[in-house]
């Protein structure tokens, strides 16, 4: 098993997991949360097909890395990232973050600059901030990151059958864009997560990143799901975009917040063009 070790808690390593495939221009796909690298599985056969290098690792809590109860801030995530980038020496990469990944694909920027990248992807975007404003009245505040991990105290697992819903907007895609199959490998990934990481990393949500985004002067690609029910479009995907008007900005239509699981080849599509010519 492919290891980075990244720290130490008390007397153990905080090693994290990757798996580094394929060869040409490094692709570095950071996953979601609850998740890991397994769910990149969608994007993954096309970009080692297009002649991409492919790493993608599970963060601190997540996978098959270890699971400390320290780390969760987008400081130390994006850190963890730049650990990964300078033990693999990678030069000219892409990195693709979703969803809370692409807090750490920001903040990295933000705090490493772009001397390793030659783009950024965000995917469902938490930037330029998910915190509850009257211009992103879909945002959350610490009453709900409180009301959610209290929810994954008291049943982590029945909190992510619910999440699961919303995250791929079941009612609508279920046995159509998206199969029972493949809800429940998700689930068990999910499941699978450190119940301590689990609960932190709402925390994050708080996060400002609009000094973060200043820093990017590499080509950038935002893609949004038009109906994504935990990071709305016009409170994420939109401003995001507003913040960082030099992107390329793509709208999903009807995607949901998982929408790389369920519209795969409308994400496949814009990532592959994107890459092949990025600005």
């Amino acid at each position: 098993m492919s290891t980075i070790t990244v720290g130490e808690e008390n007397s153990a390593p905080i090693d994290l997991y990757y798996e580094d495939q394929g060869s040409g221009r490094p692709v570095v796909l950071l996953a979601g949360w609850p998740f890991d690298a397994r769910s990149w599985e969608p994007q993954l056969h096309p970009l080692l097909d297009a002649g991409y290098r492919v790493i993608a690792y599970d963060r601190r809590g997540f996978g098959r890395s270890s699971a400390p109860i320290t780390g969760y801030d987008f400081d130390t995530l994006s850190a963890d990232l730049d650990v990964v980038l300078r033990t693999l020496d990678l030069r000219e990469a892409t990195i693709v973050g979703f969803s809370l990944g692409t807090g750490e694909v920001a903040r990295y920027i933000g705090r490493f600059g772009t001397e390793r990248l030659a783009s950024a992807v965000l995917i469902e975007s938490l930037t330029p901030t998910f915190t509850l404003t009257d211009e992103n009245p879909k945002g959350v505040d610490a009453a709900g990151v409180s009301g959610v991990q209290q929810a994954i105290l008291a049943d982590r697992f029945a909190w992510l059958t619910g999440m699961m819903a919303n995250f791929l907007n079941l009612d609508e895609y279920q046995g159509t864009l998206v199969s029972e199959d493949t809800v429940r490998a998700m689930w068990s990934a999910g499941a699978a997560a450190s119940p301590y990481a689990t609960w932190a990393c709402p925390q994050t949500w708080l996060e400002d990143f609009h000094a973060d985004l200043e820093r990017f002067d590499v080509p950038a690609l935002i893609i949004h799901g038009t109906a994504d029910r935990i990071l709305s479009i016009d409170g994420q995907g939109r401003r995001a975009h507003e913040a960082l008007p030099a992107a390329r900005y793509v709208e999903i239509e009807g995607g949901p917040h998982i929408n790389p699981v369920t519209h795969t080849a409308d994400v496949n599509r814009e990532l592959l063009r994107f890459l092949a010519a990025p600005s």
